[in-house]
């Protein structure tokens, strides 16, 4: 096996250190980079990729002190995501997803911590209900199809969202489900525009069953800020703050650094183009180029201002040791969110319309990142229209979505 084709090594810390984890980063999007292009045929991302991201202990962000957490800080998580992110969106994606994930873990009971926490392996998620769950005895069995499961062939845990009526409950409520991996049939249908070498497949338990320790009950746990069982340490970070838009903060990191890498592209491209049916004319100099730079530049800063208010109001949250919102705050991340990923399908899309048809080649960094930002904007967490609609209608005192 040559160099290029082993993973990267790094001296494995007990302590978070800024600079040391920018400079992980900045090698985990070296080596995405390097096999963007075969990440994207092949609809998954490599193995020396995967390897590398664990390496670097990128799963460790935010596990528990107790379970071998890194304490890691808001921003410069946040900053590590977007940096992976500029080089690779698809690797920024999965870096993201095998790091949060394990925050929800972090709220089930001691035994179910425990067993997937100090298991070694990536833990994925898909935390829509929309399967079928049965009592069985002391636990469950979980039938249906689950999809969207990012990054699940290099996962050995997998979250499954689902709704049923617990032993302590009156009432069935929103749980999570964890499942080894092993135990489901992955759906080969990830088959779509961009983020396609997240490898984000179905996944079918085909009637797993699931012991009480592995089942978090969801709905009454994120908004207290205590896990199951107890036996936590509520200095923690991840017990100090509202649950989603914790969860969901760093898509606009994946974001953010995708509309950087486009702005890039098209500085350095403009600053060389010339017009062939004008004469030979600089591109920098002369006709729409300086405007159209300008405006990316514009709505870029835009979004890094919307990125720091949403991180000023997470530490401000942790600071305060603050894990419920009102309605209108938790809208208002919502509609951050929301924003910012319009925002980067803005860019994406004037970019790579201005540049020309030269850029649009397959495995042209403008062409991926350009279906990659159209991507991600389509996600849940952020639609645009929804989430504008919700935090409208909060502010007159309607109800906040009742996930996002």
């Amino acid at each position: 096996m040559s160099t290029t084709d082993e993973p990267i090594s790094f001296e494995q810390v007990t302590s978070f250190d800024r600079d040391v984890f920018l400079a992980r980063a900045e090698a985990i999007g070296k080596v995405a980079e390097e096999g963007a292009l075969e990440a994207d045929t092949n609809r998954d991302i490599s193995d020396r990729l995967v390897q590398t991201i664990k390496n670097a202990q990128i799963p460790d962000l935010w596990k528990p002190r107790s379970h071998g957490g890194l304490d890691t800080d808001i921003r410069t998580y946040y900053d590590m995501i977007r940096i992976i992110a500029r080089h690779n969106m698809v690797a920024g994606w999965l870096s993201y997803f095998f790091s949060i994930h394990e925050v929800w873990v972090s709220y089930m009971s001691p035994e179910g911590r425990d067993e997937l926490l100090n298991s070694g392996e990536l833990i994925g998620d898909v935390l829509a209900p929309v399967g079928r769950v049965e009592p069985d005895g002391e636990g469950f069995r979980i039938y249906g199809q689950w999809n969207f499961a990012s990054g699940v062939r290099h996962c050995g845990w997998i979250g499954l969202g689902g709704v049923a009526q617990l032993p302590d409950g009156d009432a069935p409520e929103y749980c999570i489900f964890a499942v080894p991996v092993s135990e489901c049939e992955i759906i080969d249908n990830w088959d779509t525009l961009g983020l396609r070498g997240t490898g984000s497949h179905g996944v079918s338990p085909n009637g797993a069953y699931v012991p009480m320790h592995r089942v978090l009950a969801a709905s009454r746990v994120f908004g207290s800020g205590a896990p199951m069982g107890g036996q936590f340490d509520p200095n923690d970070p991840m017990y100090r703050m509202p649950f989603l838009p914790f969860f969901a903060s760093a898509f606009t990191a994946v974001s953010l650094g995708g509309a950087e890498r486009m702005v890039q592209e098209f500085k350095e491209r403009t600053a060389t183009r010339t017009r062939v049916f004008t004469g030979g004319t600089s591109a920098a100099t002369s006709g729409p180029m300086p405007a159209v730079m300008a405006r990316l530049q514009m709505q870029f800063f835009e979004m890094e201002g919307l990125a720091d208010r949403y991180n000023d109001i997470l530490i401000d949250w942790l600071d305060k040791s603050q894990t419920t919102n009102t309605d209108e705050e938790k809208a208002l991340m919502y509609a951050l969110r929301g924003q910012m990923a319009r925002a980067g399908v803005a860019i994406a899309t004037e970019a790579s319309q201005a540049l020309g048809a030269t850029a649009l080649f397959k495995g042209d960094p403008v062409e991926m990142f350009t279906r990659d930002l159209l991507t991600i904007g389509a996600h849940a967490s952020h639609l645009y229209e929804d989430a504008m609609s919700v935090y409208g209608g909060t502010v007159f005192g309607g109800a906040a979505h009742p996930v996002w």
